[in-house]
């Protein structure tokens, strides 16, 4: 149960503090569709994949096993993805850049200011452009305040896996503005 009264109480992790309040409702989704979805030289697996590591890193079970329920989808590697991102990627076949720029978002879900010029040139030397490093960072931040959102409202989150599946590939093929 949320901290707060909900205008409906089934509808899990963020889905239901959006349907509580339409109008912040639609800038969060806007961004997220831009960040995940919109035009980018990353994938929209590889953005999801990001966000689903920082929700992890947050500790946040919904935003984590949604977005890497969505990576899955578009990347067509099924449902075990969602406990590979939680191992760090060991057996997902990804690029050093992104490996590069998930390092990168680990410093900013720490803490902003981690992140440094080595980080940045050694995701650059992998092939990063600045609009990649502008995205990873802005993913990150933005994953940090969704993360807290939900969390922090106390909302209710499925346990399995196999709960999400359903909702990553609706996030994934639909898109955020939907909900």
């Amino acid at each position: 149960m949320a901290h707060i009264k909900l205008l409906n109480e089934e509808l899990p992790g963020i889905v239901g503090l959006l349907n509580y309040r339409p109008e912040t409702a639609r800038p969060l989704l806007d961004l997220a569709e831009t960040l995940l979805r919109g035009e980018s030289s990353l994938t929209s697996g590889e953005r999801e994949i990001i966000a689903a590591s920082v929700s992890y890193w947050n500790g946040c079970h919904f935003c984590h096993t949604s977005h890497a329920a969505a990576a899955a989808a578009h990347l067509k590697s099924g449902i075990g993805l969602i406990d590979d991102i939680k191992a760090g990627l060991p057996t997902t076949p990804v690029s050093d850049k992104l490996r590069a720029l998930l390092h990168i978002a680990h410093q900013v879900q720490r803490n902003g200011k981690n992140v440094t010029e080595d980080d940045i040139a050694a995701a650059r030397a992998l092939g990063a452009t600045d609009i990649e490093l502008h995205d990873t960072v802005l993913i990150a931040a933005a994953f940090c305040m969704y993360n807290r959102y939900v969390d922090g409202l106390g909302t209710w989150a499925p346990g399995p896996n196999e709960a999400y599946a359903e909702m990553g590939e609706r996030m994934a093929h639909v898109g955020y503005g939907k909900y």
